[in-house]
């Protein structure tokens, strides 16, 4: 079975990234296909800023990564860019971790100004760790996901539907 991991860099759960998050794994278990979620924001902070390679929670992620066919990485855009904390996980990716693996970049802003931000900012790093085969990426306007409580999200038809698309057009690739 296709084995997907999915790197979540939002700093905390209260994102509405994780609106999305809920969309993709529904859909994935819809299509009986096997994720592992890496919630960046949970991993030991001293580890990611210090770079610490050793740490057995950096281990553990990136053998999540390493084992896996295909990567989708979910990230809000800041200051036109991926977030910080995912920044910090990507720097510990070993080199060319991410070769021979097809990549799904979405990415969550508040306007569509930062639409470029995944071929930009977030695909060429993606590159330098080895990707070749990049996804297009889905972009989301937080507007588009709306709060219906406590950790719940509603996603408007238009982005649902971009969701869908992107996320079936990765699976072929994989």
């Amino acid at each position: 079975m296709t084995n997907i991991s999915i790197i979540v860099g939002a700093p905390n759960e209260y994102s509405r990234l994780y609106g999305i998050l809920d969309f993709i794994t529904k859909l994935l278990q819809e299509k009986g296909l096997d994720y592992e979620t890496i919630n960046v924001h949970t991993l030991p902070a001293e580890d990611l800023i210090q770079a610490n390679f050793d740490s057995e929670a950096i281990i553990r992620a990136n053998e999540i990564v390493n084992k896996s066919t295909g990567v989708v990485i979910l990230t809000p855009v800041y200051k036109a860019s991926y977030s910080g904390i995912l920044k910090t996980f990507l720097d510990l990716i070993p080199q060319k971790g991410l070769e021979d693996k097809v990549i799904l970049p979405l990415i969550l802003g508040g306007t569509f100004g930062h639409l470029l931000a995944i071929q930009y900012a977030l695909n060429p790093v993606l590159s330098v760790l080895g990707a070749t085969t990049i996804s297009n990426g889905v972009y989301t306007i937080d507007q588009q996901i709306e709060r219906s409580g406590e950790n719940k999200f509603v996603i408007n038809e238009e982005a649902q539907q971009r969701l869908k698309e992107g996320l079936e057009a990765f699976i072929r690739l994989i």
